[in-house]
């Protein structure tokens, strides 16, 4: 066996090796911002769906992507207060403090169902200073229904 080779640094290296160190530990260490949540949404759509027993409430930017949401259930709302026009208009007061830093200023609203809480939501929206572009109605209606019943013979 041959003899064994004994690798000496200089101190100028070692120096060199312990700030790169250092600063590869303080770059892991402060957090960078992620780059999707600081960009700022102009256009959005806001999606309705007032049931009888519930209100749900979606904001999305312009490709569907959800942004927020919120329902009178998850507010603490229970029962049929869930349906209310009250309950309505505090979902968009909570949706308005998610939305306040990124969120869209121009909506698009897309309303479904017949619920309690339909009207008071896009009054809301619209008082709480949002530019609304379009209201679109989305209920399905069926153009035939189901099939009729049999005559009856006597």
């Amino acid at each position: 066996m041959g003899k064994k080779q004994v690798k000496t640094e200089s101190s100028e290296q070692i120096i060199k090796e312990g700030v790169a160190v250092e600063q590869a530990v303080l770059k892991s260490a402060v957090r960078q911002p992620a780059e999707g949540g600081s960009k700022k949404i102009e256009n959005g759509q806001v999606f309705i769906k007032a049931t009888y027993n519930n209100t749900l409430i979606t904001v999305t930017d312009e490709t569907g992507n959800v942004i927020a949401w919120a329902s009178a259930g998850s507010l603490g709302f229970n029962g049929p207060k869930k349906a209310t026009p009250f309950a309505a208009s505090k979902i968009i007061s909570a949706l308005t403090e998610k939305l306040k830093k990124s969120g869209p200023i121009n909506i698009k609203i897309m309303v479904n169902g017949t619920g309690g809480g339909r009207d008071s939501a896009i009054r809301s929206l619209a008082g709480q200073g949002f530019n609304i572009l379009s209201i679109k109605d989305v209920t399905p209606i069926p153009f035939n229904g189901p099939r009729r019943p049999k005559v009856r013979r006597v």
